[in-house]
């Protein structure tokens, strides 16, 4: 019997980023600020929020499930 960690799928390169948090992040005070990058399209963007790095994220992720459905 396969153990849950070999049961769960692997994870999918596409939906991979590297986040950098800047300096001025502070976790416990809520404020975000870095740079994203999508691992597999290069894509990256620099983000003042939680939010904005959502967003960013979000879009990419879309925009991969967008192209995946098309080639199909």
């Amino acid at each position: 019997m396969k153990s849950l960690f070999e049961r769960r799928p692997g994870f999918a390169p596409e939906q991979a980023f590297v986040v950098h948090l800047g300096l001025e992040t502070g976790v416990d005070t809520g404020r975000m600020v870095g740079r994203v990058e999508h691992v597999v399209s290069r894509k990256r963007a620099r983000f003042q929020s939680l939010d904005e790095l959502v967003i960013f994220m979000t879009e990419v992720l879309h925009e991969i499930k967008e192209t995946t459905r098309q080639t199909c």
